[in-house]
């Protein structure tokens, strides 16, 4: 991005020597330049990082080649924006030619440093560009909202060598590192008070714990993430929150702050709880863009209950899987994971796993997918590795999606497959019978499939766009059970004696 102009510039050189002609004569400006907008909004920066470029365009509606005298900045020389007016960069500019019915580009970009200007956890940096002066003054304003940031990353040694976490060996007993760094024991407490931006791996160390506290706001940069080591612990503390301010909820997400990007998946990599880390619980979280939500590897018997204990969360548009467990064991309750490039939630090489009003399901319009919404193993892909699922139970859930098979039962001979769906509506629309005769797909077994509704309409407000509430039409309506549903729902809001499926109590969408 901060090439940008050399670019350009060279691109015009080029082709002004190869089309230079002194034939116009021009008249000069008379006030009546038209802009393709009066207002250029450019995206919210971090302080000292650099935006993206914006464009908009001038337009000469006459008949006539003018000469536009000055274009500059209204700050002049001290102006945080930087210009390329028809691809010469600067911030003043003379003499400016436009033919008739013709335009021009003007390219604008800024890295603003919120210290140099107010002490505010984020303001406003405004400026004008100014075509002409006096009588004949036309202006475009500049707007860029500045947030203050933590910044967390790898450090780089005398040599340049940047700081990196040992992942273990390959099979050449190589080491396999990736780009990050342990974060010391004063930044394992993240506040609201700040974003935190992180570029790579935020690493925590052995037996220590990283507590999120409500409200606080994580941007990874691409292929970043957080990792948990051996005994190492994940605390985030979100707290509910109204649908209108969420500021009590704890958002992870990439760092791109345009608009463009707000629902592009795999901007970062996710979170990675690996073997041997242990007492993890997230609470009132969104995840969202990442390449696989969250990675939960292994179980750990000094956990409190459960490794990974998740509630009132959501997890969205992740470009592989939402969430990945591994001889994991993991409890849920009102837990939403929507919209990844393969599955949502996989679970493989056994564990154990408890699902409590759930919405588990997949939208994805990104591209092609083949896996389902749900894939449950007890072996691991291409290997003969093979681990007893010793439970999976999943009550008052739904599991659905837009393709006719949204469920993939993966079970190695000799090995247990413990696995129960109570009070659920499932997609599994067999067309053509392919699953017929095969046990583990036996609906009526009530030793595997207990009141489950299957391929009734869930009524959703709007998957495609992440917004899983279900209507009171809702084949998931009155479908779960008092006695195990989750006292209230995803926003706080009260079951009934009659609780539905699923993370939302039903509501009238219309």
């Amino acid at each position: 991005m901060k090439n940008f102009l050399y670019s350009i510039v060279l691109g015009v050189v080029v082709i002004s020597m190869s089309s230079c002609r002194n034939d116009f004569e021009f008249s000069d400006s008379t006030g009546k330049l038209g802009f393709s907008q009066d207002t250029v909004f450019l995206d919210t920066v971090f302080s000292t990082i650099g935006s993206s470029t914006r464009t908009f365009k001038v337009y000469n509606n006459s008949n006539q080649d003018i000469m536009i005298p000055t274009v500059g900045l209204a700050r002049g020389n001290d102006s945080k924006y930087r210009l390329a007016v028809d691809g010469v960069p600067g911030q003043l500019f003379e003499n400016v030619e436009l033919l008739a019915n013709d335009s021009l580009y003007v390219f604008i970009e800024t890295t603003i440093n919120i210290a140099d200007f107010s002490n505010a956890n984020q303001f406003v940096y405004e400026d004008v560009i100014e075509f002409d002066s006096g009588a004949n003054l036309q202006q475009v304003r500049l707007v860029t909202l500045v947030k203050d940031a933590v910044f967390l990353f790898p450090e780089r040694d005398a040599n340049g060598i940047e700081e990196t976490l040992l992942l273990g060996t390959d099979g050449e007993n190589n080491e396999v590192r990736i780009s990050g760094f342990f974060l010391n024991d004063q930044e394992l407490v993240f506040t609201k008070e700040k974003p935190y931006v992180i570029y790579g791996f935020a690493g925590i160390p052995p037996e220590k714990t990283l507590s999120i506290e409500p409200g606080a706001r994580l941007f990874f940069h691409s292929q970043s993430g957080i990792i948990a080591a051996n005994e190492a612990s994940l605390q985030i503390n979100g707290m509910a929150s109204t649908t209108e301010t969420m500021e009590n909820q704890v958002i992870l997400e990439g760092d791109r702050l345009e608009p463009g990007f707000d629902d592009v998946a795999g901007q970062w990599f996710g979170i990675w709880l690996t073997s041997g880390s242990k007492n993890h619980k997230i609470s009132h979280t969104t995840i969202k863009n990442a390449s696989i939500g969250i990675i939960m590897d292994n179980q750990n018997p000094d956990s409190n209950g459960a490794t990974l204990q998740i509630d009132n969360s959501e997890i969205y548009n992740s470009s592989n899987i939402g969430l990945l467990a591994t001889t994991a064991d993991i409890e849920a309750e009102n837990l939403i994971i929507n919209n990844a490039g393969q599955s949502s939630l996989v679970v493989r090489l056994g564990g154990s796993y408890r699902f409590n009003n759930c919405t588990i399901t997949n939208y994805w319009n990104k591209g092609f997918r083949q896996d389902p919404t749900l894939i449950l193993s007890n072996a691991f892909p291409n290997t003969n590795l093979t681990e007893p699922l010793n439970q999976a139970l999943f009550t008052n859930c739904i599991i659905y999606g837009d393709r006719d098979l949204e469920l993939s039962l993966r079970a190695a001979e000799g090995v247990e497959f413990n696995f129960k769906m109570e009070n659920t509506l499932l997609r599994f629309n067999d067309r053509f019978n392919d699953f017929v005769g095969n046990g583990l797909y036996d609906f009526t077994n009530t030793q595997l499939y207990e009141n489950v509704k299957l391929n009734e309409n869930p009524f959703f407000e709007n998957p495609q766009s992440d917004l899983l509430r279900i209507d009171t039409e809702s084949a998931a309506n009155a479908l779960g059970n008092l006695a195990t549903a989750t006292r209230t729902d995803i926003q706080g809001t009260i079951r009934s004696n009659e609780p539905d499926a699923g993370a939302y109590e039903s509501v009238d969408l219309e």
